[in-house]
C-alpha cells in the first residue's frame, strides 16, 4: 500500500478524484499527471497503464477492508459484536472512501478476466465470512432465524454498496453515526 505523500499515492489520489467526478474513459493519463503534479514518466514508474491504475484502486480499498474483518473476526466476540464490529468497519470505510467506492461500483467491468477472477474470490471470501459469522449467531440462537442468514447478509452488503449513490461526506452524519445506525438496523433484524 502507498505511503501517503509520496508520489504514488499522489497519482492514485488524483486518479481517484477524476475518475469520480468525470469517469474513467473521460479521464486521460495527461489529467492525472496534471493533477498529481508528476511527470508521464513517474505515473509510468508506477502503473504500466491507465487501467493497472485503476486496479490497484480496487486492490488497495478490498485489501484493507478484508484486512479489517479478519482482525475482527480473530477477536473471537460473539455474533452480534462481530456483526456490529464488521458492519461499523465497512461502512467507515466505504464513507471515508466514497469516491474510490463510486468509482470501484462504477468502473468494476472494465478489470480484466484475470484482475475480475482475483476481485471475485476476494469479494467471495468477504461474503462467506460474514455469512458464517450471521449463520453462526442463527445455530447458537443469538440471533433470529426467520430471514434466511444469506439474505440478511445480500441486504446489509446491498445498503453498503449503495453508499457511493447517496452518501456526502459534508453531509448531516459522520461516517461512524451512519455506521453505527446502519448496525443496529441489520442487529434489529436478527433479533
Amino acid at each position: 500500500m502507498a505511503v501517503p505523500g509520496t508520489t504514488e499515492q499522489k497519482i492514485i489520489d488524483a486518479a481517484v478524484r477524476l475518475f469520480a467526478s468525470q469517469g474513467y474513459d473521460a479521464t486521460s493519463v495527461q489529467e492525472i499527471v496534471a493533477a498529481a503534479e508528476v511527470t508521464k514518466g513517474a505515473l509510468y514508474h508506477y502503473f504500466r497503464s491507465k487501467d493497472d491504475l485503476l486496479f490497484e484502486i480496487y486492490r488497495l480499498l478490498i485489501t484493507a477492508q478484508s484486512a479489517d474483518m479478519d482482525r475482527i473476526i480473530a477477536l473471537g466476540l460473539p455474533a452480534a459484536e462481530t456483526v456490529r464490529e464488521i458492519l461499523t468497519s465497512l461502512v467507515v470505510s466505504t464513507a471515508e472512501r466514497v469516491d474510490e467506492t463510486a468509482v470501484f461500483v462504477r468502473e468494476m467491468p472494465r478489470l480484466g478476466e484475470e484482475r475480475m477472477t482475483d476481485f471475485r474470490a476476494e469479494r467471495r471470501r468477504y461474503h462467506e465470512t460474514f455469512l458464517a459469522v450471521v449463520e453462526k449467531g442463527q445455530a447458537s440462537g443469538e440471533f433470529s432465524s426467520t430471514v434466511p442468514a444469506e439474505t440478511v447478509v445480500r441486504i446489509a452488503f446491498g445498503v453498503v454498496n449503495q453508499l457511493p449513490m447517496w452518501y456526502r461526506p459534508d453531509g448531516p452524519k459522520s461516517p461512524a453515526v451512519l455506521a453505527g445506525e446502519i448496525a443496529d438496523f441489520v442487529l434489529a433484524g436478527l433479533r
